[in-house]
């Protein structure tokens, strides 16, 4: 063979084998999950996706649990767990309106980010208790969850922040639309790449896959495993806190139950995306699908028939079958490289 055939032959072998990854990799069979919900619903009724409000939802619905989705996987890379962010939802998202009623004259983006600093605020509090009181973040979140849903319910009490005490513009990210996608999807996909960057490109991101597969591990080694895990409860606060000021522009009403039981719609949309609950496995963009996976069944189900009693025991299920494959697969790799070692010796 001669040398150009060779390497007129070598970019055929190494798109063939991007091919054969890209179709092994989690991510495309939960992205293949969610085309044939969407295939489904659609030919149930045309509406689902052939009408301009059909064809928005399902861009707009699933982008506030992409932002908190991706804060969850970050920590749960870290073999940890946040129960609290739709407490700090609901939290930044009363905290956003009260400062538009309180001062009116403050600009938009300084209340966005007076909102996204409180919530990486609530984030530090968790990961401070997880790294240096080594209490476990379930306990530790579970506690908080209800703590800073305590103070949201004391703060908001029966009173509700409605869509005229809120300024036109703020609102207006909402609604708006770049080529027919929504703005808050694009914000989202925004920081959906810059947290997947950061954690493939970054020593810091790579250490918290490291801190994930074997803690011990990774402080005997001398990874700075505390700052890792403070860093990840801090970002997934800060997330949780810029859902709630979209939460806010969204829905243009907030009360004392803004946000509640997204916490669980988070861990489940990371799970079923592919990151592991044990830590040290996933991606953020497995998260990110797993959200629009999750969102779209719920708008899905109705449409196809599914009485609301069984909704959400599908959406158990799902999370159930992605923890009992993320063992198998888990399982089957550790067997596979006790095989290999053993041939080498």
């Amino acid at each position: 063979m001669s040398t150009a055939q060779v390497m007129s032959t070598e970019p055929q072998n190494g798109f063939v084998r991007g091919l054969r990854k890209l179709a092994s990799a989690r991510e495309a069979s939960i992205l293949l999950a969610l085309a044939i919900v969407v295939l489904i619903a659609t030919l149930r009724n045309s509406n689902f996706l052939f009408s301009p409000d059909g064809y928005r939802d399902l861009w707009l619905t699933p982008s506030l649990l992409l932002l908190v989705a991706v804060g969850q996987a970050v920590v749960l890379i870290t073999r940890n767990v946040d129960l609290s962010v739709g407490s700090v939802l609901g939290l930044s998202a009363y905290l956003t309106g009260r400062l538009f009623i309180d001062m009116p004259g403050l600009p938009v983006i300084v209340v966005m980010l007076i909102a996204v600093v409180f919530g990486a605020l609530l984030g530090f509090v968790n990961g401070a208790l997880v790294a240096f009181a080594r209490v476990p973040a379930l306990v530790i979140t579970l506690g908080t969850m209800y703590a800073y849903r305590g103070i949201n319910v004391l703060w908001t009490g029966s009173d509700r922040i409605n869509a005229s005490d809120m300024p036109k513009e703020f609102l207006g990210l909402g609604t708006a639309q770049i080529f027919t996608i929504p703005v808050l999807t694009i914000i989202s996909v925004v920081v959906l790449i810059a947290v997947a960057w950061w954690l493939r490109n970054t020593r810091a991101g790579r250490e918290n896959y490291a801190i994930g597969s074997d803690p011990a591990a990774a402080e005997l080694y001398g990874l700075p495993v505390t700052r890792r895990v403070l860093t990840a409860f801090v970002l997934s606060g800060a997330l949780a806190g810029f859902a709630g000021v979209l939460y806010a522009a969204r829905y243009g009403t907030i009360n004392s139950q803004a946000g509640f039981g997204w916490e669980l719609d988070a861990v489940g949309a990371a799970v079923i995306g592919g990151v592991a609950i044990f830590g040290g496995v996933g991606t953020v963009w497995g998260a990110a699908i797993g959200a629009f996976l999750l969102m779209t069944i719920n708008r899905a189900l109705p449409v196809v028939g599914v009485p609301d009693f069984w909704q959400r025991a599908v959406v158990g299920v799902l999370i159930i079958g992605a923890i009992v494959l993320d063992r198998v697969l888990s399982l089957r790799q550790h067997r596979k490289l006790i095989e290999e070692r053993e041939v080498a010796q």
